[in-house]
This record gives C-alpha cells, structure tokens and sequence, in this order.
C-alpha cells in the first residue's frame, strides 16, 4: 500500500459512513499551491470521539490505530493517529473542535478531486489561515512555505476581505503581510 492509497481508503471509509470531514494539512496546500511529499494525511472530522474505533476497523488490519489520543496545540483538538503497517505514514484524524476558525472552515468546505476522488477541502483562504496558525506557533518552516505557494498559485482568487480579519484576531496579520512581500510579481 502507498501513502496515496492508505489516505484514498480513509477517505472512501469516510464517504461511506457519511462522517462529515475535510481533508486538511499537507493535502490540502498540495492541492491549492505546490506539492511537497509527506508523512501524513491529516483528516478533521465531525463525530463523536468513540466513533474512530469504526474507522479504524474498517480500514482493516492494514492500519492500526495508536491507543494514545493526543491534542492539537493550536485549537486544542482531540487527535487520534492511525499508523498504516506497510509504509512509513500516518493517518491523523482531528475531532472538529469548538475553535472558532475551525468550525467555519469546516462549513465552508467545498467538494474537489483529490488523489483521484471527490472529497471535502477548506477553501484556500482556510488552509492560508490555519497554516498561518501553524506557523507563528511553532518552528516548521513548511507551514511558512505552504502558505507561501498557495498565496502564489492562487493569487487574484483570493479573498483577503476574509483573511485579514481572521489574521488580525490570530495575530498572524504581520506575518502574512512579510509571506505576500516575499512572492516575487510576475506579468
């Protein structure tokens, strides 16, 4: 099994169960930006804690989920990781927490082809905000350079009526203003 088809078997497992979800992290970046190789499929869901067991046993004995639940720093999530046996990479699967951002990205989603299925994304202006979260909480530059190439493939497209108001109540206005200074103007 590859990396693709361990996060592709999550998300059929989700679509079949009717979790609500968005497919978050790396893959979501990749898909509004410039892809970059991962470790990981990050999935936020809506459901009841107990209920990750059922994922993870209908994924089947390919995967197997860590008895350690965790928490995200930023919105304080409940985080449950699923390890795929036959390749080096997780499945991380986020409770939808009751973060302010988080609940209306997950709203917002919209319904996109990924890795060769429909699937729910946030929006790119989502995924620039929480990446932006990310990144001015904690030393990963790749947080900083996803947001960075999403900014640079998406360009015009981009609402940033709705960006700033959710930098400035992060207090990430600053640096997303020095990633746009970064972004060379092209014709």
């Amino acid at each position: 099994m590859t990396s693709e088809e361990a996060a592709v078997a999550v998300i059929d497992i989700l679509e079949v169960l009717a979790i609500p979800y968005i497919v978050v992290g790396s893959l979501s970046s990749n898909y509004y930006g410039i892809p970059r190789s991962t470790k990981d499929a990050d999935f936020v869901v809506a459901l009841e804690q107990g209920a990750v067991r059922t994922i993870a046993d209908r994924l089947g004995s390919a995967f197997r989920l860590d008895p350690q639940l965790t928490f995200e720093t930023v919105t304080m999530s409940t985080r449950f990781i699923i390890h795929v046996a036959e390749v080096p990479f997780t499945i991380e699967l986020f409770l939808l927490s009751e973060d302010a951002h988080d609940r209306l990205r997950f709203q917002r989603r919209v319904r996109v082809e990924v890795l060769g299925r429909q699937a729910w994304l946030p929006t790119p202006e989502d995924v620039i905000i929480t990446k932006l979260r990310w990144a001015s909480r904690q030393t990963r530059s790749k947080d900083w350079d996803d947001v960075r190439d999403v900014i640079a493939v998406q360009g015009t497209r981009l609402n940033w009526e709705y960006i700033y108001p959710w930098t400035d109540r992060h207090g990430t206005r600053q640096l997303v203003d020095e990633i746009r200074a970064s972004i060379p103007v092209t014709d």
